[in-house]
C-alpha cells in the first residue's frame, strides 16, 4: 500500500514552502518521501522534483499554441492530465514501491478542488492503485485574523473537502511571519457562538439568517479547526506530519508515541 499527501490552498499559502520544508525534514529524520510537482506552471523549485507534470504538458507551451489566459490554459493542462492518467500517471508510478510515500504539490487555483472534477479523478485513479490519500489543505495565518475572512476560508476548505471526499487536515501556513499569535489563538479551534458574535458585529442585520446557517454549516463538518505551521520550529513540522500520518495509517504497524504540540510553546 502506497501512501499520498495531496496538497492544495489557494496561491500563495506556501504550498511549495511546505512541501520543500516537509522534505528537507524528512531527509534529517532519514525518513523518504517522494515530491511529486502537479503543477504546469511552476519554474522554481526547493525540493528534488519527484515527478513532474511539465512533462507531459507545460502551461506556457498551453498558452502560447492556443492562445488561452492563464487560469483557462491551467484547467485544460489538468485536463489534459485527467485524459493521461493511464499513461503517464501510471508509467511514473511503476518506478516506486508499493509502500512509498509521496507528496503532490497542487497548483493554488481553487476552482481545480472545488467544481472542476480533475483532482477527484487524479485522487480515485491513486487510491485504484492503492494509495491512502490525505488532503492537506493550507491557509495564509496572516489573513485569518479576521472573521470575515476566517469564515471565507472554512467555506473554500469544505468545497474541497465535499469535492474530494477525503480526509483532511487544515493548515494555518507562514506562522513564522505572523508578529502576533495571539491574535490568531480565537480562530485556531473557535467555539461556534463566538463566531456567530464577530460575524454579526461585522455585518449588517439582514446576514443575521445567513452568519447562522454558515456558522452551522461549519460546526456540522466539524472542520473548524486548524494546525498552527512553523517552519522554523522542527516539532511543529513533525506534529504536522503526525497528524497526516495517522489520517492515512502510515506507520501504523510501529509503535510510535506523539507528543502534543503547543503553539504556545517555543515563542
Amino acid at each position: 500500500m502506497g501512501y499520498a499527501q495531496l496538497v492544495i490552498g489557494p496561491a500563495g499559502s506556501g504550498k511549495s514552502t511546505y512541501c520543500s520544508s516537509l522534505h528537507q525534514h524528512c531527509e534529517t529524520t532519514r525518513r523518504t518521501i517522494h515530491v511529486v510537482n502537479l503543477d504546469p506552471a511552476a519554474e522554481n523549485f526547493d525540493y528534488p522534483v519527484a515527478m513532474d507534470v511539465r512533462e507531459l504538458i507545460s502551461l506556457d507551451d498551453v498558452m502560447e499554441e492556443l492562445g488561452l489566459g492563464p487560469n483557462g490554459g491551467l484547467v485544460y493542462c489538468m485536463e489534459h492530465l485527467e485524459e493521461n492518467l493511464d499513461d503517464w500517471l501510471d508509467e511514473e508510478l511503476d518506478n516506486y514501491l508499493d509502500d512509498d510515500y509521496l507528496v503532490f504539490d497542487c497548483p493554488g487555483q481553487i476552482e481545480l478542488y472545488s467544481h472542476v472534477p480533475v483532482l477527484k479523478n487524479f485522487v480515485e485513479h491513486l487510491q485504484q492503485k492503492n494509495f491512502n490519500v490525505c488532503v492537506v489543505y493550507l491557509l495564509d495565518s496572516q489573513f485569518m485574523t479576521d472573521v470575515t475572512k476566517f469564515i471565507s476560508g472554512c467555506m473554500a476548505s469544505l468545497s474541497a473537502m465535499v469535492q474530494l471526499e477525503l480526509p483532511h487536515v487544515n493548515i494555518l501556513s507562514k506562522m513564522d511571519l505572523v508578529t502576533n499569535k495571539k491574535d490568531l489563538g480565537d480562530f485556531l479551534d473557535p467555539e461556534p457562538t463566538f463566531l456567530l458574535s464577530e460575524l454579526n458585529q461585522r455585518m449588517a442585520p439582514q446576514y443575521a439568517k445567513l452568519n447562522k446557517a454558515l456558522i452551522e454549516l461549519v460546526n456540522n463538518y466539524s472542520m473548524v479547526s486548524f494546525i498552527p505551521l512553523d517552519l522554523r520550529k522542527e516539532k511543529s513540522i513533525q506534529y504536522v506530519l503526525a497528524q497526516i500520518d495517522t489520517c492515512i495509517q502510515y506507520g501504523e504497524d510501529a509503535d510510535v508515541k506523539v507528543r502534543d504540540f503547543d503553539p504556545e510553546d517555543d515563542e
